[in-house]
């Protein structure tokens, strides 16, 4: 039987006075990929803060691992196997691309552990160990989207959620960024993948759910939403 790790039961949330997610319910079963699509907007990024404990919860519960996480801080999650590359990317701009991965791996000890996953890092996102000792803040959108996401795989998490990879780069960006996101995948890290891009996404996904207003509009397999008339309409200007 499939190992539910995240649960998201009847979340509610409110953001800026504005009731942005209205009850909304999903799973994200080990060894997946799971893509949510919806349009700008739509509660994606609020729901994902929410499960990251950016965000409080007006009702409902968030479970990972078979347990409750309602209430707990990012640092909480990450300790547990949570982590998350938020929209923006978020990378400490004065430091270095080296001292942003050991920033990643601040809940480890193992030193040998630890370096073998830079060289790792620098094996999947080649473009940053020519760039080892530059600031990120020097760096373009599309490397920073990648240290990001390096900083984040450092912890060795169990889920990786990803809140628009792809927003704002280039086109050889996006084509690299959902690269990696299938490289990171492949070696058995489960993810949740919050995109704009829908067609992309649905593409790499064993499962999609689609988000509007607020609420969870449609679910099912990746490829088959990709193919769905409704789905291509509304999300694929089809």
């Amino acid at each position: 039987m499939t190992k539910t790790l995240l649960k998201v039961s009847g979340l509610k949330v409110a953001y800026g006075g504005i009731q942005a997610v209205k009850g909304v319910d999903f799973e994200v079963h080990e060894g997946e990929l799971v893509s949510l699509i919806g349009s700008n907007g739509a509660g994606k990024t609020t729901t994902m803060k929410a499960i990251t404990g950016s965000l409080p919860l007006n009702d409902g519960d968030i479970e990972y691992l078979g347990k409750s996480i309602r209430g707990q801080g990012p640092w909480d999650l990450v300790r547990q196997g949570l982590a998350m590359v938020p929209e923006g990317r978020g990378v400490f701009t004065r430091m270095t691309i080296l001292e942003n991965l050991h920033m990643g791996a601040y809940i480890r000890d193992d030193k040998a552990g630890i370096s073998a996953d830079i060289d790792k890092m620098f094996t999947i996102f080649s473009r940053l160990k020519e760039r080892r000792d530059q600031l990120a803040g020097t760096m373009s959108g599309g490397e920073q989207q990648m240290l990001a996401m390096a900083r984040a795989l450092m912890s060795r998490p169990k889920v990786l959620l990803l809140d628009e990879p792809s927003m704002g780069l280039s086109p050889i960006m996006v084509d690299k960024i959902f690269e990696v996101v299938q490289d990171v995948f492949a070696q058995g890290v489960t993810v949740l993948l919050v995109e704009q891009n829908a067609s992309r996404a649905l593409a790499i996904a064993n499962r999609g759910y689609v988000m509007d207003s607020g609420l969870i509009t449609m679910t099912g397999n990746g490829k088959e939403m990709l193919n769905d008339p409704q789905v291509r309409a509304a999300y694929l200007g089809e």
